[in-house]
């Protein structure tokens, strides 16, 4: 699965939750806008609830690139 269908999954269910980066909260549909067609295309896998992190080239979970947060 890429980041991009994560981003899509969330944004088509209307999922209220926000994304954090470290920096900023993002709503997903906004990220779809924003990143860079090689970050979209980069494995990455979602934990309901807690974050999504990338999948490094040996098939194992790497930096998480957003935690996610409830909409409030």
């Amino acid at each position: 699965m890429t980041l991009q269908d994560i981003l899509t999954d969330i944004s088509d269910k209307q999922t209220p939750i926000l994304l954090n980066d470290g920096d900023n909260d993002w709503d997903a549909g906004d990220l779809l806008g924003e990143l860079s067609p090689p970050m979209l295309k980069r494995a990455a896998h979602m934990q309901t609830g807690l974050y999504i992190a990338e999948i490094n080239d040996s098939g194992y979970l790497g930096r998480i690139l957003y935690r996610l947060k409830d909409k409030a």
